[in-house]
């Protein structure tokens, strides 16, 4: 083929035959050469003053660059104009909604004979991405985890609703043997971001020393090149399980290029795969994603003879610091005061928690989780409560003073115990009350009324004003205290004295018939 470049050993083979005076023509026959093709050869040797023992002590690449040394692109005179211009090129392709063809066209106004657009495009990522070498990163076994949110979102239906939900895709991987785990879930908040790296270190069965994650907003809360500040909660998950994390560098995707490179793999391995089915849930997204990645990581890798599970399961397994042995939980953390009814509020809930009354006023530091809310004043905790989701209040006995206990305390059977210490026809009294009242909540000030009363009057009297009350069904407080008030207790005593001696039978009385002479 025309232009072709032989091979250098041949080239070397007519070098040794020219040297040993051989000609030309007899050269060509003898390596099956073109007689012009040697001749060539030998001229450009004689052109460039080479010596033949010079350029067979050569490797072969640097005996080929001294032959053919290619097109001199970078030695034209309009590439030392492009070169100028390629610095003011970076800085408008950073600008939105620039293009390089846009770019093309301007550089094409003012330089007529100027490069094409493939050849202005060429040049220009030549001076780029020389400046921006890559490098080889290697990897230790067990060290590092990498995760990042898949770009693509996967949809199921709501079978109540017909509504077409969309679910965040994670995807972590292990980069010395790339072995990968992918899981669907809700949103990328923090809650859901820190239940997906629970169930991923849960799968691989250990957790690494480092883990490597993105600037989402669920695990860094600000970003920086050299300190980025991370989320409280993403902490408590990295002291709990004894890792290390780092967050890669703003824009910076080749800090975690395995996984970056396993989300394309998994684009074509399992979404490709699942791309006709019709999920109901986000369970059923995530058995078909397991399913999907069990088969990704067993598939052998090409120009290796194991797969992603075998050299995981052979090399990094074992290296995997143990779990602990209590499963993480999410803590929230907020400050609030104590309201004058000894309560903090917790917004997120609508709920009210008790704290002992003696704190009212001051600021608390609130830890809650999903089942327990914890609360700390000065350092010191004061009071730990169950978790209610529900609006409402929680509280507790002792945390109150004592005019909330006996407001909270109040019953009929309270108001009867307090009755009995008194007197006992008070407490039938009381009894009687609330018998005959619907609603028992409604008898409570007027049971006050008649303790308070009790408290202000002779206990002879009260008792007989009590069996007064019993006897005629006065059960108002009003009534009673007139009854107090106008003795009207006295006629009753008199006429139950009369009753009495009335009803008076013994031996030493005559009786009626006596007198009558019977």
């Amino acid at each position: 083929m025309a232009g072709t470049i032989i091979n250098m050993s041949k080239i070397k083979q007519v070098l040794m035959l020219h040297a040993q005076g051989v000609s030309n023509r007899k050269i060509g026959r003898e390596l099956g050469l073109y007689k012009g093709t040697v001749n060539s050869y030998v001229q450009k040797i004689r052109d460039h003053g080479y010596g033949i023992d010079e350029l067979l002590k050569l490797d072969e690449p640097v005996l080929e660059s001294k032959l053919f040394a290619g097109n001199p692109a970078y030695k034209q005179d309009r590439f030392e104009e492009f070169k100028v211009l390629i610095p003011g090129i970076e800085k408008e392709l950073s600008r939105p909604h620039v293009t390089r063809y846009l770019l093309w066209q301007e550089y094409r106004e003012s330089h007529p004979d100027g490069y094409g657009y493939s050849q202005f495009c060429f040049h220009l990522d030549q001076v780029i991405n020389a400046r921006k070498p890559g490098s080889i990163i290697h990897y230790n076994p067990a060290e590092k985890l990498l995760v990042d949110f898949a770009g693509d979102t996967v949809s199921y239906v709501d079978q109540l609703t017909g509504e077409m939900i969309e679910t965040q895709v994670f995807v972590a991987c292990l980069p010395f043997s790339n072995y990968t785990f992918v899981m669907a879930v809700p949103s990328q908040r923090t809650e859901d971001f820190l239940h997906a790296l629970t169930c991923c270190l849960n799968h691989l069965g250990g957790s690494p020393k480092i883990l490597v994650t993105d600037n989402l907003k669920s695990a860094v809360i600000k970003t920086d090149r050299y300190e980025p500040e991370l989320n409280r909660l993403m902490d408590d998950f990295a002291i709990h399980h004894g890792l290390v994390v780092i967050p890669t560098r703003t824009s910076k995707p080749k800090d975690k290029a395995p996984v970056e490179n396993e989300v394309k793999i998994v684009y074509r391995r399992v979404y490709a795969k699942l791309r006709n089915h019709t999920f109901f849930s986000i369970d059923e997204i995530n058995r078909a994603f397991a399913e999907k990645t069990r088969e990704h990581n067993q598939t052998r890798q090409q120009q290796k003879d194991y797969c992603r599970e075998e050299h995981f399961l052979a090399q990094e397994k074992p290296l995997l610091k143990e779990l602990p042995a209590t499963s993480f939980e999410v803590k929230y953390y907020t400050t609030l005061r104590v309201s004058p009814n000894n309560c903090i509020y917790l917004g997120r809930d609508k709920h009210f928690y008790s704290v002992p009354y003696q704190y009212i006023g001051e600021k608390a530091e609130v830890v809650y989780t999903r089942s327990l809310v914890r609360i700390y004043v000065r350092g010191k905790r004061v009071a730990t409560h169950q978790r209610n989701l529900k609006p409402g209040y929680t509280t507790l006995k002792e945390h109150m003073g004592s005019n909330h206990n006996f407001y909270n305390g109040r019953s009929p059977e309270f108001y009867i115990r307090q009755a009995a210490k008194h007197s006992d026809v008070l407490a039938r009294l009381f009894a009687v009350i609330f018998e005959r009242s619907e609603y028992p909540e409604t008898q409570y000030r007027r049971c006050d009324g008649l303790l308070s009363l009790q408290r202000k009057t002779d206990p002879l009297v009260f008792e007989r004003v009590c069996h007064y009350a019993l006897d005629n069904g006065i059960l108002s407080y009003k009534s009673i205290k007139n009854v107090i008030d106008n003795k009207a207790y006295l006629f009753n005593m008199a006429q139950q004295d009369q009753e009495n001696r009335n009803n008076i039978k013994h031996v030493n009385i005559r009786g009626k018939r006596y007198y009558l002479g019977k």
